[in-house]
């Protein structure tokens, strides 16, 4: 049993105060077709049917949650994203109790359990940073039962038949290995790739309009020869590297500083050392993986050739 209020919810008697869904315009800007296959996994196509809860899976920065957000947006509902870690408690996913200063206790629901309860989409943030214990008890949601049980609170929570949810992962080695009972419910998995160049042009142009042309042109030829290379800078990385090259110009009106200057002083601030020489960057991890193929340089990103900072104007025995 379930009455509700504005911001409260009261479940077998048990009152729980809701969070507040997340105030967004995230727009989704290329690769259309992975966004059509995750708003088909949340399509139900009968009244016996099941909503699906798939892995969003890419390197960090390429766009998953983003991807996640504009289809909640497209289906008019509201969302909620929880941001899961490594530390991260059952009682933080489901219920919280917190106690008041009058020495009272009440329930907070967590983004999960409020999105469970409004009939909203909740994205599970870079779920493979969260513990078994954790995911265990998020079991029988993710299954045909479609319900928590909180023990703190004593409840058990239904989902409402609207409720919708995915999960983003990085494809990186600082994660917990997920169990297979807990994979098999996040299924499919939707991989994401880079954008291509004129979608990746379009992503900087849309977050930094402001922005000059020939700078958007050097960091999308830098983040497209860097994909080429399977290196994994991404979109995110490069509207950062605008962002710090655009605040450095506008700061030395007085004294300007030519823009390859800045720009390569915002990529090796941003990205570190490595960045600044792609060749070398890309050798070290065809090595390490046992590729003996030979990447490019970082030359042709300079606006000067004749920069005493091109690589290809190092001195021979450097």
């Amino acid at each position: 049993m379930r009455t509700a209020s504005s911001g409260m919810v009261t479940i077998d008697g048990v009152p729980l105060k809701l969070s507040h869904p997340l105030d967004h315009k995230a727009e989704w800007i290329g690769q259309d077709e992975i966004l059509l296959q995750l708003l088909a996994c949340w399509l139900t196509i009968d009244e016996r049917d099941l909503p699906l809860t798939p892995r969003l899976v890419g390197v960090p920065g390429v766009g998953k949650t983003v991807l996640a957000m504009s289809a909640a947006r497209l289906r008019k509902q509201d969302l909620f994203v929880y941001q899961c870690t490594a530390d991260t408690r059952p009682e933080d996913l489901l219920v919280t109790p917190v106690l008041s200063a009058e020495g009272k206790i009440s329930y907070h629901a967590s983004p999960l359990v409020t999105a469970m309860i409004t009939g909203s989409v909740c994205i599970l943030d870079e779920g493979n940073r969260m513990n078994e214990k954790s995911w265990a008890s998020l079991a029988p949601l993710l299954d045909q039962r479609r319900y928590v049980e909180s023990i703190v609170a004593g409840i058990t929570i239904p989902a409402h038949p609207n409720f919708r949810c995915a999960v983003t992962m990085n494809q990186d080695d600082s994660t917990y290995e997920i169990p297979d009972y807990i994979l098999s419910r996040l299924q499919p998995t939707l991989p994401l790739g880079f954008p291509n160049r004129q979608d990746e042009l379009s992503i900087l142009k849309y977050h930094l309009p402001f922005a000059e042309d020939d700078l958007l042109s050097l960091t999308v030829d830098f983040l497209q020869r860097s994909h080429e290379l399977n290196l994994d800078f991404s979109s995110r990385d490069g509207i950062n590297l605008l962002r710090y090259a655009l605040k450095r110009l506008a700061q030395n009106t007085q004294h300007p500083i030519a823009k390859d200057v800045v720009w390569r002083e915002a990529l090796f601030h941003c990205l570190g050392q490595d960045a600044l020489d792609l060749e070398e960057l890309a050798k070290r991890k065809q090595r390490s993986l046992g590729d003996k193929s030979l990447p490019l340089g970082l030359g042709d990103f300079f606006f000067d050739p004749d920069d005493p900072l091109h690589p290809d104007g190092e001195d021979d025995d450097q």
